[in-house]
């Protein structure tokens, strides 16, 4: 595995704990909501830090989706040689191509 690869499921690894952080602070809120006396520092207290989690997921998760867009249409982009291997891989292509119209050739000519 390339180091860019590993560096990108931590990220991804990340924002999945923070996800479950997130779930948890909704469910203190919940919580505290469905007590007979809530404590509205609680609640406050647990909104505020969902909000702030939540945020931070939503542009980690836009940067994570702006990088894999980048990669799927050749877009150069950092930590990833996808665009040089699609640019080999069709040199490739092309260089076999002009093999075979060459053969093609060469069979054209021994044949007159």
């Amino acid at each position: 595995m390339s180091s860019g690869f590993e560096d990108r499921l931590k990220q991804l690894e990340s924002i999945e704990t923070d996800i479950a952080l997130v779930v948890q602070h909704a469910g203190k809120v919940i919580l505290e909501l469905s007590k007979d006396r809530p404590v509205e520092k609680q609640i406050d207290s647990n909104t505020k830090t969902f909000a702030k989690t939540l945020e931070a997921v939503e542009k980690r998760l836009m940067e994570q989706i702006n990088y894999l867009s980048q990669v799927s249409t050749g877009q150069p982009h950092e930590g990833s040689s996808y665009s040089a291997q699609k640019e080999a891989q069709m040199a490739i292509h092309r260089l076999e191509h002009a093999k075979t119209k060459l053969t093609e050739i060469k069979k054209t000519l021994t044949v007159q």
